[in-house]
């Protein structure tokens, strides 16, 4: 029968973009967003919006009994993850493929620990320039999803599945058959763009041209490359001009995620990002990362001034 239904928790900007696609062809309570009842309640009386299209969603709070999804989607932030955890339990069954949109390197295997690894397929959500303000999302490049199994080399029947679904659905996707290198790679383009343009107080546009911006950015960048080696993945500078080539290819009004929280006055993912890449170094004794080291006190100093 292939997946049926689907579970999204997170209604950031990932959750409406890739929701919104699939609620246009999937049938009604077949596509359902998992929210607490004051989200719900705000959700349905202020609306949630995608380039000016009112999104129509089947809303389940948390402590509803369903039937679980054959498929299961988060896309909340990282700090949201263990909570989030708790409020999709009721939706994950024995054959459930979970898919994690967040950021970083490592929901993936809290996820696992969480439902079983055998339930998660590793994804990378990439070149979508989509920013989010109130219940309103605007875009110019949807972007897609590469997914793939965390073993090297296979395609499973999880795979085969979620790309059938999208197939059918119109979400744009890529199978990668190497996604612990895919994912090291999103980390460092996150690790650059996400945190300059946020201490820069920029758009994309400011580190797609020559600048000071886009030195710190690709610095910061290779720092990631040298830590790689490290941790099995070597990342090499033909990976870097992907990735620049990826963000070559976005809105230049377009902001990243961190960027964006900064503006609103929200807690950042700077741990995620930056404090990753320290920490990392000092477990394998690397020279301390300057660049990294750099952008993570420029962003805590930011967040200093927040209520």
């Amino acid at each position: 029968m292939g997946i049926q239904s689907v579970s999204i928790i997170g209604l950031g900007a990932l959750g409406v973009l890739f929701g919104n696609q699939l609620s246009k062809t999937m049938p009604v309570n077949s596509l359902r967003i998992i929210a607490d009842r004051l989200r719900i309640t705000k959700y349905e009386r202020e609306g949630v919006y995608s380039n000016g299209e009112r999104c129509h969603y089947s809303y389940f709070a948390p402590e509803e009994k369903v039937v679980p999804a054959d498929l299961l989607i988060f896309a909340v932030k990282y700090d949201g993850l263990a909570e989030a955890m708790v409020a999709a339990r009721n939706h994950v069954g024995e054959n459930t493929i979970i898919m994690s949109l967040l950021n970083g390197i490592s929901s993936e295997e809290m996820i696992g620990r969480a439902f079983g690894q055998e339930k998660v397929l590793y994804t990378v959500a990439q070149g979508m320039d989509a920013v989010k303000v109130g219940n309103q999302l605007t875009y110019h490049h949807r972007g897609k999803l590469c997914f793939g199994d965390g073993e090297q080399g296979i395609i499973s029947s999880k795979v085969r599945a979620v790309a059938e679904l999208f197939k059918k659905t119109g979400v744009p996707f890529e199978i990668d058959t190497d996604m612990k290198k895919r994912q090291w790679g999103k980390f460092m383009l996150n690790v650059g763009d996400n945190q300059t343009v946020a201490v820069y107080k920029g758009s994309y546009g400011c580190i797609q041209q020559e600048g000071e911006a886009r030195d710190t950015m690709i610095s910061a960048m290779r720092e990631v490359i040298e830590l790689s080696k490290h941790e099995g993945v070597t990342l090499t500078e033909e990976d870097l001009a992907y990735w620049l080539n990826v963000l070559a290819g976005l809105s230049p009004l377009g902001k990243p995620s961190m960027a964006q929280d900064i503006e609103a006055g929200r807690r950042s993912e700077v741990e995620l990002f930056s404090g990753t890449v320290i920490r990392l170094c000092e477990k394998h004794k690397c020279p301390i990362p300057p660049t990294n080291t750099w952008l993570y006190e420029n962003i805590k100093e930011i967040e200093t001034q927040f209520v």
